[in-house]
């Protein structure tokens, strides 16, 4: 279940719940086929579990239970908040002996926020309420996972907290909610600190000067039906071991034409080097302009759990 942006619910505030929005990587955990003990779900239908050792103990922690666990991947940094540029030293890992290495110095929790099913009962049907209480009832806090408190009203609060803690925002979520699986609705509302999303790289520019014959910035869009639609360009946010990750992913991704329908403004399109739009990145700015462009945008990281056609607008 996603949730759509926007600003805090109006009307009885203890008619919604609020959480941290966690800034990681979503994950569904299926725990206790004894055929597959525990399996890691990205958005994308990928097992991520070879990505993250940590929660091997899950199956052991929950037995007997089968359960399908919602929630997601999360690095902090050395205040103590979650950072999604730490987890991009994981998210991209996939051997073993690499994903040991990172993990040793660049630990990840699993930050669990709902359930889904509760040995042979499908838990979608019972209210946001009924499955928090549930899922504290079953998990109990691990070395690798925590089910972090929500809060039943007070989400002006938790915003103004995580604001002070400069953390991404928070999800409010309406008591009586049911789990859609797939679905994208209005009873989980993202309400964030800066805006923030993803975006899809079909291009990018050289830099000048310092980042001279390297990347200077990728040109990005969001998907509008089949369209590609043009969004602006992000030459900031990068540190030269990420400018160097990019240049390399993007190389082999090179095609002849513009993948965005319009191409992009003639300024930009004739120093642009083109890209199969295959690559998703995350993306902070300042507000849409009048254009439908991204002001003062800013990296954060690429997702690879994330399919591009799925990236559209998410604020007007």
């Amino acid at each position: 279940m996603k949730a759509v942006t926007g600003q805090l619910p109006t009307g009885d505030p203890d008619l919604w719940s609020a959480e941290v929005k966690w800034d990681g990587q979503r994950l569904v955990a299926a725990i206790g086929d004894p055929a597959r003990p525990l399996r890691l779900d990205t958005t994308r239908g990928l097992d991520a579990a070879v990505r993250f050792p940590e929660l091997a103990g899950l199956p052991a922690a929950l037995a007997p239970h089968r359960v399908v666990l919602d929630g997601e991947a999360v690095a902090f940094d050395d205040r103590g908040r979650p950072s999604f540029g730490q987890l991009q030293h994981r998210m991209h890992l996939a051997r073993p002996a690499d994903v040991a290495r990172v993990a040793a110095t660049i630990p990840v929790t699993y930050v669990l926020f709902d359930i889904l099913w509760l040995d042979d009962h499908d838990l979608t049907g019972l209210t946001y309420l009924e499955r928090r209480a549930l899922l504290a009832d079953v998990v109990a806090p691990g070395d690798g996972w925590q089910v972090p408190a929500h809060h039943v009203g007070g989400q002006a609060d938790l915003l103004q907290a995580a604001t002070a803690q400069q953390l991404e925002g928070i999800v409010v979520k309406r008591n009586t909610s049911r789990y859609l699986p797939g679905k994208r609705s209005t009873d989980w509302v993202k309400v964030k600190v800066r805006p923030r999303q993803e975006l899809v790289v079909g291009g990018w520019q050289a830099g000048e000067g310092g980042r001279s014959g390297q990347l200077g910035s990728l040109l990005v869009g969001y998907y509008e039906d089949d369209r590609l639609r043009y969004a602006g360009k992000v030459g900031t946010g990068f540190n030269a071991r990420e400018l160097g990750r990019l240049g390399g992913l993007l190389e082999g991704l090179a095609v002849a034409d513009p993948p965005f329908d319009p191409p992009p403004p003639r300024p930009v399109s004739r120093s642009a080097h083109w890209v199969r739009p295959e690559v998703v990145a995350e993306i902070t700015f300042a507000e849409w302009t009048a254009g439908g462009t991204l002001r003062h945008p800013s990296y954060v990281g690429t997702r690879d759990d994330k399919d591009p056609r799925s990236v559209v607008r998410e604020q007007r």
